[in-house]
């Protein structure tokens, strides 16, 4: 007996009990995925209509390469708005995804640039703590805060690459 025939039984399950039971945790997996991120961009961007959170991100887009130019179009409410209208979008672009594919791809693609650019407020907005020596040592706000979009942006691109399996499969 091979050592990986051992392990299944050890197991008391068969490799194809296994295998079917990792498809069902990948089918798990990428509905919580989707969801999840769907839930943090509507959830977030509903904020975005807050004055509170107008104010709190207005540091973090002014030092944006990317988007401080929108201050000098729009008022900080509604560079604020603008944004979280973009995220609410998103978030019903991803469920809606969930049965639509090419839908999905969409909003996908949208969490992928969205991610991208909080990612990018790492390296633009003052996020080292100088008490610590600096870089790497990140701040709490917005440091810490920020580094959970590397994962989210993870998970945004994983949803293309499905949406784009989904969308193959079906043509």
């Amino acid at each position: 007996m091979t050592n990986q025939a051992q392990t299944f039984q050890l197991v008391g399950r068969t490799p194809r009990e296994i295998g079917d039971l990792g498809e069902a945790l990948d089918r798990l997996g990428k509905n919580a995925l989707r969801f999840s991120i769907a839930v943090v961009l509507l959830w977030i961007g509903a904020m975005k209509f807050t004055a509170y959170e107008a104010s709190a991100i207005e540091g973090l887009v002014q030092s944006s390469p990317f988007i401080s130019w929108l201050y000098g179009v729009l008022s900080v409410q509604g560079v604020s708005n603008l944004i979280g209208t973009t995220e609410i979008l998103t978030a019903v672009a991803l469920v809606i995804g969930y049965r639509f594919s090419w839908i999905g791809l969409a909003g996908a693609l949208a969490a992928v640039s969205t991610f991208l650019l909080t990612s990018s407020f790492l390296f633009s907005a003052p996020g080292w703590e100088p008490s610590l020596g600096g870089f790497p040592a990140l701040s709490v706000a917005p440091g810490q805060f920020l580094l959970k979009d590397i994962v989210l942006l993870a998970g945004s691109i994983f949803l293309v690459g499905d949406s784009l399996q989904r969308i193959a499969a079906r043509a």
